[in-house]
Formats: structure tokens, sequence, C-alpha cells
């Protein structure tokens, strides 16, 4: 994830929800969310969220392959006695806090690990050569379970079912995608996901209506000379020169094609071809991503990006074939439900305070949340946890990047009061017609 311009605003709605009079007693306050964050802070729920992190963070797995880490989840659940579903997904859980029955809220966390060697030296750096946590999805699952834990302690207080789900491979896996083919999330209601920011303070939180982050696609090409000496390139086709134009004609995509506010991004990551100083080769690999905020604008990207490379490629008389990679599944663009926008900011305000809950522009990273905003209405934010005081943090992604552990408990206030919350104003806004619903998810 990265961060864009941050703007403050001093945003704070004041819900009505929970102080009208109802002709039964609420069983959910609204003042149980900043008890919810007083109670993370307490360290039998603290130490034991930070002690989960650790063991996660020693332990990285890659996508589809969590499957210690889906062990780990599923003890810390049998412990909580919170029942659940597995295997989903290959490594997913699926677990249910409440009354089993409609309606359903869920609360969602990534487990997957990133494949890059540490290089922070401390206590709990990654045991695995080559694999690391470098996306904070360790502290998400250890928030998830924190949340898990207090809501545990408030079941009998929740009107409906928390759903938490433990999801694989979010990296480039589409997760989410194959969470929903499993038929896992069919009668939710609404589902709330976070994820850490290392570069907005701690106790802070950021998001907004509508579009939040890009939808993003992968590509790979093979431009195809003929190799020869070096000394003597007339008597080869240059794949290099062909590839070096290529690239250069695919930023002109953005730069003179695409609407000015309309945000996109072509970018070429990977170029390999030739291991000789003298050797002109056969071939070269590009590849890259592409990213825009619309379905529209994305298909476009896309139908340009096979075009420029192939007709490119043979001004050169090269040859280009390009992929797809349908392996690696498009992500659609974040984009969270304008209601729930207006909910979340209320709910975050009393758990943190209004002047802690701004709105930010958007992002051109891209998450697979997006897959499950398809068909659920969806929000997802970012959760502060900068202190300058202590030290600068680096962004995701990085063999340097560091969890600061101090924001675990304001994830999972925040889980638990939006999950429980959302039951209650269900309930208070819209009676619960059984007839159609399934008893269980």
């Amino acid at each position: 994830m990265m961060m864009g311009l941050v703007k403050w605003v001093n945003l704070f709605i004041i819900f009505h929800l929970f102080g009208a009079a109802t002709t039964t007693k609420p069983i959910m306050a609204a003042s149980d969310s900043s008890k919810f964050l007083n109670l993370a802070k307490e360290p039998w729920v603290f130490d034991w969220m930070v002690e989960i992190r650790r063991k996660i963070h020693e332990n990285p797995e890659l996508g589809y392959e969590e499957f210690k880490t889906s062990e780990l989840v599923r003890t810390e659940l049998d412990e909580l006695g919170i029942p659940y579903k597995y295997p989903v997904a290959v490594t997913g859980v699926i677990a249910f806090i409440g009354t089993k029955k409609p309606p359903f809220v869920a609360i969602r966390a990534d487990m997957d690990a990133l494949p890059m060697q540490e290089l922070v030296e401390w206590e709990h750096k990654s045991k695995v050569q080559g694999k690391m946590h470098a996306c904070g999805h360790d502290a998400h699952v250890a928030m998830l379970l924190g949340a898990a834990k207090i809501l545990k302690e408030h079941e009998k207080d929740i009107q409906g079912t928390v759903v938490l789900v433990f999801q694989p491979a979010e990296e480039g896996g589409g997760g989410a995608k194959e969470i929903l083919d499993a038929g896992a999330l069919e009668n939710v209601s609404a589902i709330f996901g976070l994820h850490v920011a290392p570069k907005l303070p701690i106790g802070v939180v950021a998001s907004r209506s509508g579009s939040f982050f890009a939808g993003s696609g992968f590509f790979e090409a093979i431009i195809s000379g003929k190799g020869g000496h070096a000394a003597i390139p007339q008597h080869s086709i240059d794949p290099i020169l062909a590839a070096s134009n290529v690239i250069v004609s695919l930023q002109h995509i953005i730069s003179r094609e695409a609407d000015p506010l309309d945000s996109q991004v072509v970018t070429v990551a990977k170029f390999q071809g030739g291991g000789a100083f003298n050797v002109i080769p056969d071939s070269v690999t590009i590849g890259g991503t592409f990213r825009a905020f619309s379905t529209g604008s994305f298909m476009q990207l896309r139908q340009r990006i096979e075009q420029v490379i192939t007709k490119q490629a043979s001004v050169q008389r090269c040859n280009a074939t390009v992929s797809f990679l349908d392996d690696k599944p498009f992500f659609p663009p974040t984009v969270n439900h304008a209601e729930l926008h207006d909910y979340f900011q209320s709910v975050a305000g009393s758990v943190l305070g209004g002047d802690k809950v701004i709105d930010i522009q958007p992002l051109m990273g891209s998450e697979d949340f997006s897959f499950y905003q398809q068909v659920i209405p969806g929000y997802f934010f970012l959760l502060g946890m900068e202190n300058t005081a202590v030290e600068h943090l680096e962004s995701p992604h990085s063999p340097h990047f560091k969890v600061n552990e101090d924001a675990l408990p304001y994830g999972a206030a925040l889980h638990a009061s939006l999950a429980a919350n959302y039951l209650l104003k269900i309930h208070q806004d819209l009676p619960v017609v059984k007839e159609k619903h399934h008893d269980e998810l």
C-alpha cells in the first residue's frame, strides 16, 4: 500500500442510532466502542496479540501456502471456543461469533507473506530464507484474533453473527475471489477490512467514500529477434533495441492518450535478456503492471498495451507475444460503499475521536478486498501506526518494513466495534425477515 496526499477533515457525524428510544433494551451501547479500545489495550489482550503477531512474523508463508499460519489461527479459535470452517480456499478459515443466525457481518484479515528477504535485525526476524511479512499481514491476523477475543467476551450481546474471514493469498493470488467462489459469504450483509499504514500517525484512520484503490493487472511480453555477435549487429535483429522502444512507447499511452483527470499507470518492472557483453540475444522478456480506477479505462489500457508492444516490435523487425497472466487475476478497483462511509466515520469517531478520522485522496495501490465489494457492500480503511517520536517506518514491501505493535489494539477495537454496532444498526433500521435468509452462511 502507498499513501497519497492526506487532508485533515474534522468530520464527526453524530449517529443517533444508539440513542433512539426503542421498545426493547439495546444490548450494545455506543459507549461500548470506546470500551472495546480500552479492553484491547489490557495486557491479557494486547500481549496476546503481540505474541501471535511475532509467531506469524517468524514463520512467513506465501499465498495458498499459509498452512502453519492457518493452524495457529485455528488453535487460538479453539481455545476461545469459537467455531469455524476449514479449509476454505485452500488455507482460509471462516469463524463465527454470535447467534450463528442472520444477520451476518464480516471482518477480514489477509494472511500471506511476500517472497523477499527480511533485512530488519531483531529477535523475531523471519526464520524462512527469502520470505517475509513485509506488508503487515501478520499484524492483520493478530488484530482480527484480538477482535475475536473481545467479541467472544460480549457474545451474548451480539444481535446476529460476526463472520471472521482469515483469507489466504492477497498478494496477487486473488484469495478474496476464492473465498467468494467457495460460497463462504453468501448471506453477509456487509464486510469491513483494514490495512496498516506506516506513514499515518498511530491512532488515526484514513479512508474515503467511493474509489479508494486502483484496479490492477499484470502483463508479460516476449520480444524475439535474431541473435548474433555484438560487433556485427547488421547480421542480427536486436530484441533489446526493440524492447527499449516498446518501453518508451508504453509511457506515451499515459502521457498522450489517457485523460489527465483519470489517473492511470503503466510500469515496466521486469527486463530480462542477454547474458554476455558481446552477444545480441535471440529474445528479451519484459513485464509489468497497469492500473486504473475504472473498468473501462483498465480494459482500454490492456488493449493498447498489447497493440503497442506488438506493433513497436514489428517496427524493429521483431515479433512479440503478450500475455496478461491469467493465473494472476485482475484486481478490480476498491470502491467503498457510500452509506458505509458515513457509518465508519461515526463508529471510528466514537472509538478514536472525530479528529482522528480523516479523508484521503485515492491511491494507485491495489487490494483484493475489492472482490468482496463487487458482491457485498464493503468498506476498507487504513490504520495508522507511525510514532515519529520513536522512529520513521518504511513503506510496505520494503525489506526494512516494521510494524508498530502499539497499533494492534486500535485495529482490534475497530474491527469489533464496526461488526457489533453494524448488527445493532440492522436490527434498528430494518427488521430481519427470517424467511428470506438461510439459517446459516
